[in-house]
């Protein structure tokens, strides 16, 4: 049983899976204090300081109330459409920078190009060397 654990350990992509979980850890930190520290202060100058996460409305009293933070899903709504398109933005740099690094050294393959139009003319003067050869016949 170890074996085999040593086994799936070593698998090239189990590794890489954890790789990309830890790095995911830390860039989903940076991503939340870019939205928290730097993006949701900005808003809020648009905004008036609107904060929706203390909109709800409670049903029942006492112990068994239920409470509906609706506000709370308004700002996590809000949240994930900031934190996707910073994201977006982010990603779409990165592919940016890669393609400007990688450069193209291939050049693009050229459609290939029809017949010219002295094909076409050869073309038709043997059509009609051969029909009339064949007619005289």
């Amino acid at each position: 049983m170890i074996k085999e654990f040593q086994q799936f350990i070593a698998r090239g992509n189990v590794m890489d899976m954890a790789v990309g979980i830890i790095i995911g850890a830390a860039f989903t930190a940076i991503v939340s204090s870019m939205v928290d520290d730097l993006i949701n202060p900005l808003i809020s100058l648009f905004t008036g300081g609107i904060d929706f996460s203390s909109l709800g409305f409670t049903i029942g009293s006492g112990e068994d109330a239920a409470t509906f933070a609706y506000g709370k899903f308004i700002m996590a709504v809000i949240n994930f459409l900031i934190i996707s398109w910073v994201v977006f933005l982010l990603v779409k740099g990165v592919n940016r920078v890669k393609e400007a690094t990688m450069g193209k050294d291939e050049p693009a393959p050229e459609e290939p190009k029809g017949p010219t139009e002295t094909d076409v003319l050869i073309q038709i003067r043997d059509l009609l060397k051969s029909e009339q050869g064949s007619g005289a016949a």
